[in-house]
């Protein structure tokens, strides 16, 4: 009997999608932690805070009374109902309830949404630095990703001018994070508006905003970009519980849409899965109903780790960061550190650079070229005081080292 090897047999499109670098970094740390080392892990996007105590408890009444069964595609109409309010109220937008699709967090509610409205060979725009999953995701959907960059100069944000010179004919989305993921970079609403009044006469594209960080702001609010004049009907907002509720694990995002785009995105959540988790769709109206004083506290807290990281990484020579306003990383460009050596060991990227600070200084970063920028690493401050502290000092021990 021929042997079968599967290997070779894969879809053209699994195979060209790589598994996302956070998730290769925090599974070295998870290895070398195994062998008994003592790592320091920068890595992860996610709260160290358990999710509030009042959500919980929501959950585990919403069990008892018998939410443990299949909810409705697009999600319970009394949470869709608690997220318009919530958008009207917070946002300014002007949703109805049956515009709101919930789904197993805002990475599929982005799925969702490049399957709704991406054809083989339509281009989607992408501001880099960008969330890594972007990519693979317009790859998956045949999508065309077309990768404008902006630097440590530009405060990381790629300006409208740049964004009209790459708008074509194929044009069909355009992906706006803010807060950003990984720079912390936050749009200002003037900065906003200049997009809106290049992509406005465009005959097709559409704008999805990812806005999972809105909580995570350090000065000034949050603008949502439908709220712009002229927007809504061209916008997709995307956010979530994830981040700001502290409630990764429970996974349930949304997506807010014109009434068709809607109606396109639960029809592909249909498709590839079904309705979000029925107690925790529960507990999401607890969250939006409580009291925001734990989400508070932990914006306050990250603001503090913010500076405590900042402050560490200026007292090493040569690395240069923007202040972030918002989520909780620091995007630090380490090009003065390229092209030098340890011992026999060369360190050309930002890649070799973040293997070699986990493997002989057991601090885990991320590497910028998973975010589209080849020099810089990413620091995550959604981590203790004490982390935050060692782990720079490993840094800084590392760096000196290289010659």
């Amino acid at each position: 009997m021929t042997e079968f090897d599967p290997s070779d047999k894969l879809s053209e499109r699994a195979s060209r999608v790589e598994e996302a670098i956070i998730i290769q970094m925090a599974q070295k740390a998870r290895d070398l932690r195994a062998n008994g080392l003592d790592v320091v892990s920068l890595t992860i996007g996610e709260p160290d805070f358990d999710t509030p105590r009042h959500i919980c408890q929501a959950a585990k009444r919403a069990m008892d009374e018998g939410f443990t069964h299949y909810a409705p595609i697009a999600g319970f109409p009394e949470l869709r109902s608690a997220l318009a309010k919530k958008l009207k109220d917070e946002n300014g937008l002007d949703y109805d309830a049956s515009e709101i699709v919930l789904s197993n967090g805002a990475k599929q509610s982005i799925t969702n949404a490049v399957f709704a409205l991406i054809d083989p060979g339509d281009e989607v725009i992408l501001l880099a630095p960008y969330w890594v999953a972007y990519e693979g995701i317009i790859e998956m959907a045949d999508g065309v990703p077309k990768v404008l960059h902006a630097g440590i100069e530009d405060d990381f944000k790629v300006p409208a001018s740049r964004i009209a010179e790459a708008l074509g004919e194929r044009t069909k989305l355009i992906i706006l994070n803010t807060p950003n993921n990984p720079t912390g970079a936050v749009y200002t609403r003037q900065e906003m508006q200049a997009i809106a009044d290049i992509l406005a006469p465009h005959p097709r594209a559409f704008l999805l905003c990812d806005e999972i960080y809105e909580y995570i702001l350090f000065e000034g609010t949050h603008t949502s970009f439908a709220a712009l004049p002229g927007m809504r009907q061209r916008t997709i907002t995307v956010n979530g519980f994830s981040k700001g509720f502290a409630m990764t694990g429970w996974r349930l995002g949304y997506a807010a849409a014109a009434a068709p785009v809607a109606r396109a995105i639960a029809k592909v959540q249909g498709t590839f899965t079904a309705g979000a988790n029925a107690f925790v769709q529960r507990a999401a109206i607890a969250a939006l109903a409580g009291d925001r004083g734990d989400v508070e506290q932990m914006r306050l807290s990250y603001m503090r780790r913010r500076d405590l990281m900042l402050n560490a990484l200026a007292t090493i020579p040569g690395i240069k960061v923007a202040e972030p306003k918002g989520a909780f990383y620091m995007f630090a460009d380490m090009g003065i550190y390229l092209g030098k050596t340890a011992g026999n060991r060369h360190i050309a990227t930002a890649a070799d650079l973040a293997d070699w600070l986990l493997e002989k200084h057991l601090v885990a970063t991320v590497p910028g070229s998973a975010f589209g920028n080849p020099n810089c690493i990413r620091l995550s401050f959604a981590a203790s005081d004490e982390d935050i502290k060692t782990g720079l000092n490993r840094m800084a021990a590392g760096l000196a080292e290289l010659e």
